[in-house]
């Protein structure tokens, strides 16, 4: 039983040692009328109580077997007053004994669940949240519930543009419930997984405002930020590090979170130090318990994976093998959306050097392009003036057929295949040092263009 229910009939219960009193009082100033109140009052309140339990951990429990012999009690006092011979002193020894049985049963006999509710928005940063998920749901005494949630794009003036919601592109093993028939207000589940925590504060997407941090905490016990990101390690005692990160720290999601999971220890003091400045030293000893240093559940995941775990697409295999089924090099090309709003017509031209260049080698090495999965949404709120040479330059990357092109939800099998990374820094860069795949960050301006791919 959910432990807000189990607290609100133990409450209930709690009110019986007073009417039963007034029954004992009524008795002694023979106040038929009002013991008969008092008795039906308590018959109600047991049945609605027996209900619930009823309801919510299906018939036949101990709790209100006990309940139902305390309306058999109730019923047997009524028929004693009404006939004149109610004894007091017995009276009032077996409404107390029904009373501990009942108190106890609820307390003992019925375990407490917590419910507990994960609200992702991209099912690609799933993995941000499945390993807490998938713990939690191995917990018989935790309902562990997924609910994507929708999300828009964002024009250049910060109006809402196109609707999204991506529920059905979670992995296979994830039962998704729909946010339309789940009430948050009604259920108000114990704790609340994101991993999104900017609300209204992202020039490039928005979920739902319905499911902003500053809402959806009034809803809950406990609201837990976990970051759909990893960033490089830095020295928490190096103020220029820590003011380079500040923008994914002062955010909505992690001052409004009762608790915010990081990557590491480092980054908890990073964070804490951060907070610090926004909200002043007298909150130092609350923000060293909201901030824990426990680990990034996407570190977690990607450590524990093997080839064996991922599924390639059939199309694919032609671009990893080889004629003589000898596998290729195969090398995650990562663009990120920080060095697009950079450099902008830069990286263009950069994007077209790169393809050139695999596609003279695509004998022996494979190029796998995985775009930041909110590029395209970052360029039409942001640098709309380069969207159409930008889808140009996909579709001729595309076309070309030398490469994979790799805009799915599941980053986890990309870099699994990946032999070595190549691109921008980024967040996937850390993922890539935790298992110990080569790197080599991409120079927007080292380029040798050519005049065949053009856009």
């Amino acid at each position: 039983m959910r432990k807000a229910l189990k607290n609100q009939l133990a409450e209930l219960i709690a009110l019986l040692p007073e009417a039963h009193e007034t029954i004992l009082k009524g008795i002694d100033d023979n106040d038929a009328n009002t013991i008969t109140v008092c008795l039906t009052d308590c018959q109600n309140a047991a049945v609605s109580i027996g209900t619930k339990i009823d309801e919510s951990e299906g018939e036949g429990t101990t709790t209100v077997k006990a309940l139902e012999a305390y309306c058999e009690l109730l019923f047997r006092i009524h028929q004693e007053v009404t006939g004149g011979n109610a004894e007091k002193k017995s009276i009032q020894k077996k409404l107390k004994k029904c009373y501990i049985d009942i108190s106890n049963k609820l307390l003992y006999e019925i375990p407490d669940t917590k419910e507990v509710v994960f609200l992702p928005y991209k099912a690609s940063m799933w993995d941000s949240l499945e390993s807490v998920w998938k713990k939690a749901a191995a917990d018989p005494m935790v309902n562990a519930i997924v609910i994507p949630i929708p999300y828009y794009d964002k024009n250049p003036d910060g109006s809402f543009r196109e609707f999204h919601y991506e529920g059905g592109e979670f992995p296979k093993d994830v039962p998704i419930v729909s946010y339309e028939k789940y009430s948050l207000e009604k259920n108000h589940p114990d704790e609340i997984y994101i991993h999104n925590p900017y609300d209204d504060r992202n020039f490039v997407t928005s979920v739902h405002p319905y499911f902003y941090s500053s809402n959806i905490r009034k809803f809950t016990d406990k609201l837990v930020y976990i970051p759909y990101f990893v960033l490089d390690e830095i020295d928490p005692g190096n103020r220029a590090a820590i003011e380079g990160i500040k923008h994914f720290i002062e955010t909505p999601g992690v001052l409004n979170s009762h608790e915010v999971i990081v990557q590491s220890e480092n980054m908890r003091q990073a964070y804490i130090e951060c907070l610090m400045e926004y909200t002043g030293e007298k909150n130092r000893r609350f923000l060293e318990n909201k901030i824990k240093g426990t680990g990034s559940p996407k570190i977690e995941k990607i450590k524990s994976m093997t080839i064996d775990d991922v599924e390639i697409p059939e199309e694919w295999k032609k671009h990893i093998f080889k004629e003589d089924g000898s596998r290729k090099k195969i090398i995650i090309y990562n663009t990120s959306v920080t060095a697009l709003l950079q450099e902008s017509e830069q990286m263009l031209r950069k994007l077209l050097d790169v393809f050139r260049i695999f596609k003279e080698h695509r004998d022996e090495v494979t190029l796998l392009w995985r775009p930041h999965p909110l590029i395209k949404a970052t360029i039409c709120s942001m640098r709309p003036q380069l969207y159409e040479a930008y889808e140009k330059i996909v579709d001729i990357y595309k076309a070309e057929d030398f490469g994979i092109y790799d805009d799915t939800a599941d980053m986890d099998r990309a870099l699994v295949m990946a032999d070595a990374y190549y691109g921008d820094a980024s967040s996937l860069v850390t993922l890539c040092k935790a298992i110990g795949m080569p790197i080599m960050i991409q120079n927007a301006h080292a380029i040798e263009e050519s005049k065949d791919m053009n856009p």
